[in-house]
């Protein structure tokens, strides 16, 4: 197994068809397939173990990626935001690399121990020359490191997740059909190179055929105009993404892309209020939440569009319920919940979300293997599944509030809170409490114009939960601290509330 296989398969049959473009420069699948191996020949003649990436979405981002399969070597791109000792910390992890990376960039780096500067205009420039096409001749071996991609680190120092070939390959075999698209449709990709939702929208498109429209830095309304101007069938975004996509739209200042057939979602928790909005503003686009983590290689629960459809349509609480939820695993991937004693939870508990398959790593450079017995990954992800197999995620064990000696989950909290209509966004957060040990804490967003109370509110979550979920500290703040993925950065509204 190789990635190399994917872009092999799609070159052969869908040569001329255009694989990726960023505003007009677009490159076929042969010439992704071409380029990929004039890339690799530069990279073997470097005398580096990994290809680093520090740099937004362009077609240097596949080229590097692929390149980097067939030469052999681990591609780890890295999160371009980073700056200073954050930045300093992962390159020193990676050297000896090359760095494929801008011109300003390169000038800053170019004197730095371990890394040999790769400027993108060199890359392009490399994958575009004369330079006779080399034979392919990329490794086979499933364990090979295919990419390194470090964690968001919302909660702690940046993990470098694992992921091999086997991983990645085994993810698009058994997710995406060959040859699916049309040719005429076309994917907009908004989700940075260096998160795994990136890695996945551009292997699932080369092997699908569909083109790839890359959107380096979103904006909910350059988001809206790329999709009319290309004719956009297919579309993923994070949870804030779609929630600023909704609220352009009902502005007034930009109108729903007729041509969106399917939009999926995925990466964070998405608020049931947001979802509700977006179906009504997209009555005939297909939704899919996507759930997965980096150490999946993606998506491994997938709520389908008829399930979007018949929840959001119906009056039963528990059929409604599940707008909510992940959805059910994908064919080849196993999901339990264990309690805190390692037991497999009954259907309706809450515990722990383990998961196995062969697209799971669980895997850390420098750390080794976390899977457990039996080839279980510890998600450390809290949640339960229903009767139906359907899988409800509430979030960070680690996030959890602990009052008492009672486990709350934040997630059941803001569930509630965004519920109310004056209630925009919100966070639940663990405070200090002389009494409890832990007590709850709640920053709100107030949607524009309410001037809801905090007393209203804890009226509120009482009416509708135990009154051990109330928050005892509510705080209204202009909005929350997201990183550039959609991740909500609970770590600074804790520390922020603690302080307090």
């Amino acid at each position: 197994m190789n990635t190399m296989m994917l872009l092999e398969m799609a070159a052969q049959v869908m040569g001329d068809r255009i694989a990726v473009q960023c505003e007009d420069d677009r490159w076929t699948m042969q010439d992704l397939f071409t380029g990929a191996g004039r890339i690799a020949s530069h990279f073997r003649g470097l005398d580096v173990e990994n290809v680093a990436l520090l740099d937004v979405s362009s077609p240097a981002v596949p080229l590097s990626l692929f390149g980097a399969g067939w030469a052999g070597l681990p591609f780890a791109p890295l999160n371009y935001r980073l700056t200073g000792d954050e930045l300093d910390a992962l390159l020193e992890r990676i050297t000896p690399a090359v760095l494929v990376t801008d011109s300003e960039r390169a000038g800053h780096l170019a004197d730095r121990d371990g890394l040999t500067i790769m400027r993108r205009d060199e890359l392009l420039a490399i994958a575009r020359g004369d330079a006779d096409p080399v034979d392919p001749d990329w490794g086979m071996e499933p364990e090979e490191i295919a990419i390194l991609l470090f964690t968001s680190g919302t909660t702690g120092v940046p993990k470098a997740a694992v992921l091999r070939h086997k991983h990645m390959v085994s993810y698009i075999l058994g997710s995406v059909e060959f040859m699916a698209a049309d040719e005429a449709d076309a994917a907009l990709v908004s989700a940075p190179p260096y998160h795994v939702a990136g890695m996945a929208a551009l292997m699932s498109g080369i092997y699908a055929g569909r083109r790839m429209v890359q959107l380096p830095n979103f904006d909910a309304s350059t988001w809206i105009g790329l999709a009319h101007k290309e004719a956009i069938t297919n579309a993923f975004v994070v949870p804030t993404m779609l929630a600023r996509i909704v609220d352009e739209l009902e502005s007034g200042a930009a109108r729903v892309p007729s041509s969106l057939r399917a939009l999926a979602y995925g990466g964070g928790k998405m608020p049931l209020p947001v979802i509700e909005r977006a179906i009504r503003h997209f009555p005939d686009t297909a939704f899919t939440n996507a759930y997965g983590l980096t150490e999946t290689s993606s998506t491994i629960a997938v709520l389908g569009p008829d399930e979007h459809r018949e929840a959001a349509g119906s009056t039963d609480a528990t059929l409604r319920r599940r707008l909510g939820s992940a959805g059910r695993p994908l064919p080849g991937v196993e999901v339990e919940i264990r309690d805190e004693e390692g037991k497999v939870a009954p259907l309706g508990q809450r515990g722990e979300i383990y998961v196995r398959g062969e697209q799971v790593s669980g895997e850390y450079k420098g750390r080794g293997s976390l899977l457990v017995e039996g080839g279980w990954f510890p998600t450390n992800d809290g949640g339960w599944i229903d009767e139906e197999g359907y899988l409800f995620v509430e979030g960070r064990i680690d996030d959890v509030i602990v009052r008492g000696g009672e486990n709350l989950s934040p997630g059941e909290i803001e569930d509630v809170l965004h519920e109310h209509e004056g209630v925009a966004d919100c966070a639940v957060v663990p405070v200090p409490d002389e009494q409890w040990g832990e007590g709850v804490g709640a920053v709100i967003v107030r949607r524009q114009g309410s001037e809801v109370s905090a007393e209203t509110l804890q009226a509120w979550v009482k009416q509708h939960l135990r009154s051990s979920r109330v928050p005892q500290r509510i705080e209204f703040w202009d909005e929350l601290p997201y990183n550039e993925t959609g991740k909500l950065l609970r770590r600074e509204v804790k520390d922020a509330l603690g302080d307090g």
